[in-house]
Formats: C-alpha cells, structure tokens, sequence
C-alpha cells in the first residue's frame, strides 16, 4: 500500500512526512555514510561496495547478514529500529528527495553518496521491479507506466525533481559525493578508488581487488543475503520476476518505441534545462 508525504509517494512502511522531517534526528554522525537516490539506480550495489569496504574486502559479512540490515532503510519504520544495532561507521540508504530528508545532515560531519542513472534505464527498472513488489500496485502496462513516470506518479515521485533538488546542492556541500550508476559499470574499479578517497579511507590494490570480485553482478545475483531472496514472498514476489533482473546499461532500448524515446527526450530537456549539465556517457 502506497502513502502520500507532502506529495511524495512512499510505501506503507515509511515513516510519514513528519517522521521523516524529523530525520532531524538522524543520528547522522562524523562516521556514517548516508546514501540517497531516487528508485533503481544501483542502490544495492553501492550498499555492497561500501559494506566490503567497511570489512576491509572480507566478503563474510555481505555472505550472512542480509543487505537491508547492513545498511538500514533510513525511511522506513523497521530501517528506524534497525539503525540502532549498526556498528559504526554506521552505512544508512534512502531514497527521500531533498525536500523532506534529514535537515540535521547538513549541520552534521556524515558523508552522503548520491547515486543517479540514465533515467530511461531507471523507468524500466522501477517497472519490473513494480511487479514483485508487493506494496506497490501491478503496472497495467508498460505504456500506463511510462505515463506515470514521466508525471512523477511513481514510488518517491518525480525523477527530475530528485535530481534537480540533489544537485542543487552540489556547490554547498563538500560532503556529497555524486557518482552515476554508468561511471560504475564503465570502471568500477576507479571508482571504487574514488570512493574510498571520498570516504578518506586508506585503500591497497588487495582491497581493490576484492571489493571489485566481491560486488559484480552475478556475485551479488548468486548471493542470497543480497538477492533479496531471504525476503518474505508477501513484501517481494519473486515468482513473478527477479530482483537482480540483469544489471546493464541501455536496457531501455528494449522497451521504449521511437515516439516514447522522443517524447522522453522532450520532457527531459524542458525539466533538466536549468541544471546544464550532462549526467551520461549517452544521450537519455
């Protein structure tokens, strides 16, 4: 079941709008990691990276304690309660826009990872995964769906506005790092590094080499603690897909007609056009 906070969709387990205004109390603090993004960016993936980096490479952690636990849903009701058994340097996840995440962040020394993706790949993403999650209503079909997204009626809104309202704070805040799901895949290996620079960690080639072994896709696929596997069938039905589903850039192109690509451009050039940036190695 959905919810709405302050015009925000966000599922039932979610704290509500003035809970999550109170992320005030975020015990955000000089050794946590926060990371933040709209749906479908490769959250999971940097939850992997970072709980390998937080072991020091050692894979037994990310082998048996399941992902959610490692790094809490910051929104959630059960991520709230979990948050307090999380060994320090404490990795918290949330996908909250700008307008309604923790205020206290910005007053604080904790660090914060916001992870983007070409949006296309993300509409297609959110819409498989719509359909194993139980919470979220079935898509009708592909064509209602990318209707709704292009609205920002889908799970934590709008992508332009997560976007928009994240990067605007880039100039403010040294302590936001911004990565894309692309530069990842591209070289994860550099990033890897890049992160850890970000995070002031001291890294080796050793630790390199088993983060970027213990992070790939198949090895997160074959992982059941990340898998989501171990999850309730009445929370994630996986008889009806897979929630590491395949991993790749440009999936979009199987799904979008021309007229769906060129009307996304559209849209997208109109929302995006203040930011002048460019987020992707490609066109959206």
């Amino acid at each position: 079941m959905m919810v709405d906070a302050r015009g925000i969709t966000l599922t039932i387990l979610s704290t509500g709008s003035d809970n999550c205004q109170v992320a005030a109390g975020t015990v955000l603090c000089c050794v946590s990691v926060m990371m933040s993004k709209a749906g479908r960016r490769g959250t999971n993936w940097m939850i992997e990276i970072l709980s390998l980096l937080k072991q020091g490479g050692d894979p037994g952690w990310c082998n048996n304690v399941p992902i959610w636990l490692r790094s809490p849903w910051y929104e959630t009701k059960e991520g709230q309660s979990q948050i307090k058994d999380v060994i320090s340097p404490r990795v918290l996840t949330s996908h909250l826009p700008i307008q309604i995440f923790a205020k206290s962040f910005f007053n604080s020394k904790a660090k914060i990872i916001y992870i983007m993706r070409n949006p296309k790949d993300i509409l297609v993403s959110l819409y498989h995964f719509s359909k194993i999650l139980s919470l979220y209503k079935d898509p009708v079909s592909f064509d209602t769906f990318f209707d709704d997204f292009l609205q920002g009626n889908v799970l934590y809104g709008s992508w332009f506005d997560h976007v928009k309202g994240w990067m605007q704070m880039k100039k403010n805040n040294t302590n936001i790092f911004y990565i894309t799901y692309e530069e990842l895949q591209q070289d994860i290996r550099g990033s890897v590094m890049t992160i850890c620079k970000f995070l002031q960690k001291e890294f080796d080639d050793t630790l390199i080499d088993s983060i970027v072994k213990h992070s790939t896709f198949q090895a997160m696929k074959n992982n059941k603690m990340s898998n989501y596997s171990v999850i309730p069938q009445d929370f994630m039905d996986q008889t009806k897909g897979s929630f590491m589903r395949k991993g790749v850039s440009g999936d979009w192109k199987n799904h979008f007609t021309v007229a769906q690509s060129e009307e996304f451009d559209k849209v997208y050039q109109e929302k995006m056009k203040d930011l002048k940036m460019t987020f992707f190695g490609e066109r959206t």
